[in-house]
C-alpha cells in the first residue's frame, strides 16, 4: 500500500511526513514541538 503523505522537506516534522510545520514561525514551531513531545511522553 502506497503512503500518499508527502515526505517532509523542511526537517521539522517529527514523523518524517509533511504535517504543515514548514509554515510556522520559529517560535510557533518550538511550541508545537514541545506539545508533540509532551503528548508522546504521556502515552
Amino acid at each position: 500500500m502506497k503512503d500518499d503523505k508527502p515526505k517532509c522537506g523542511c526537517g521539522r516534522s517529527p514523523s518524517g511526513y509533511c504535517v504543515g510545520w514548514h509554515a510556522l514561525s520559529e517560535e510557533d514551531y518550538q511550541k508545537k514541538k514541545i506539545e508533540y513531545q509532551e503528548e508522546k511522553s504521556n502515552k
